[in-house]
């Protein structure tokens, strides 16, 4: 059961691209979030937080342990419309290498083992796939609320090789040049070509769908 359990802390999936799509909402968000005037906004990635949690599944389930992954280096760019929001636009790139396994709890070289294996071929492939890319392509369902705006954002996210259309939920709050977005994402690892890691001939493997929770910051 002990090599079941350090085979188990291989599983893992993908979980940058993610990270991607949350950066490009905070900066929508700041669209409806009442600029005076047409403005630009990079992304702050020392005060942006992004955390995808990767579960296991199987008969030994037991055996393994979940993993919580983040993304490191993001950067981007936002153009504002208020007068005509859906003329705003936002595009997000993500270096791939700089995803990390965080699993707190762990030891070092579990944590090493399974980031090895997040990165290799069989998950994000790093060498091959470097970057992952958000593209905005609308803003709708935008309302203010008491603490800022609710809106959806839709666009093109481009994870592995393979670009998929997304939208999620996005909650934001400006406050003179800053702006920050909240909200939760989840993403299948087939929909991108990646097949979920397994270990033990299938008694313990990663689940196919990821769920990001993101803060992202964004500076004027």
């Amino acid at each position: 059961m002990r090599n079941l359990q350090k085979m188990a802390a291989n599983a893992i999936l993908p979980i940058a691209p993610i990270l991607a799509v949350l950066t490009l909402a905070a900066l929508m968000g700041a669209v409806a979030g009442g600029a005076q005037e047409r403005a630009a906004y990079s992304i702050d990635s020392a005060k942006s937080k992004i955390e995808i949690h990767v579960y296991k599944e199987g008969a030994f389930k037991m055996f393994g342990h979940d993993h919580l992954i983040a993304a490191k280096q993001i950067s981007g760019d936002a153009r504002f419309d208020p007068q005509k929001i859906e003329n705003s636009a936002v595009r997000l790139k993500i270096e791939t290498k700089s995803i990390t396994v965080v699993d707190p709890g762990e030891s070092e070289k579990d944590r090493k083992d399974v980031q090895t294996t997040m990165a290799g071929e069989k998950v994000l492939d790093v060498a091959k796939f470097p970057e992952i890319t958000f593209t905005s392509t609308g803003v709708s369902d935008a309302k203010k609320v008491a603490d800022g705006w609710q809106l959806t954002l839709a666009g093109k996210l481009n994870l592995h090789g393979t670009e998929k259309a997304v939208s999620f939920p996005l909650q934001v709050h400006s406050d003179g040049g800053q702006l920050q977005g909240q909200g939760e994402l989840s993403i299948l690892q087939t929909d991108y070509g990646i097949t979920p890691v397994k270990v033990g001939g299938g008694t313990v493997k990663v689940k196919d769908k990821l769920k990001i929770n993101f803060t992202i910051a964004a500076t004027k």
